[in-house]
């Protein structure tokens, strides 16, 4: 029998993908922050939305510079992954404070993060939707993967501190690539 869930807790069965880290540098100054609402919108080139509060430190380096990187963490690294999403950036210096390693960019200021297992950079393509829901759109201009890093098991929030880890994979026949 189904049972009434409270509206605010739908987001917790709709998580689209893995926690990301997404990095700014504005003025010299490098951010990082936990993110968990993005998906992909378009494959050639790849594109992708996310969000990103307006009460979010990294929102204004996003406004001011129109770039990121989107780096994916694997669970060896959740411990950092939910500390970075548990402070801002306006108080701590998360990449020292969490062992984040930052490496420069071929394409934007933002850092990539040596410890995720793929790091994508990217630039703002379409902010229309930034005002009303503060979502961004993004294109991927360089993508980095780690080929050392094989199999990584990412980390999807759920809610309310509960994470699910990636499990097995399975194959079906499709036609998508």
């Amino acid at each position: 029998m189904m049972q009434e869930l409270a509206l605010p807790d739908v987001y917790r069965f709709l998580e689209p993908g893995p926690v990301v880290l997404l990095t700014t540098a504005q003025n010299g100054k490098m951010n990082v922050m936990a993110m968990l609402w993005h998906m992909m919108v378009e494959f050639v080139p790849p594109r992708l939305a996310c969000v990103v509060s307006n009460g979010d430190y990294s929102f204004a380096a996003m406004r001011a510079v129109g770039e990121c990187v989107i780096a994916i963490p694997s669970v060896e690294s959740a411990s950092e992954v939910v500390a970075v999403g548990n402070v801002s950036g306006r108080d701590v210096d998360k990449f020292s404070a969490f062992g984040l390693t930052p490496v420069a960019a071929g394409r934007v200021s933002a850092p990539l993060i040596e410890e995720c297992f793929a790091n994508f950079e990217c630039r703002v393509v379409d902010d229309s939707l930034v005002e009303a829901y503060g979502i961004f759109v993004l294109e991927v201009l360089a993508a980095w993967v780690d080929p050392e890093k094989e199999n990584p098991k990412t980390l999807h929030h759920h809610g309310y501190g509960k994470f699910v880890v990636d499990g097995r994979s399975i194959h079906l026949k499709s036609k998508m690539p």
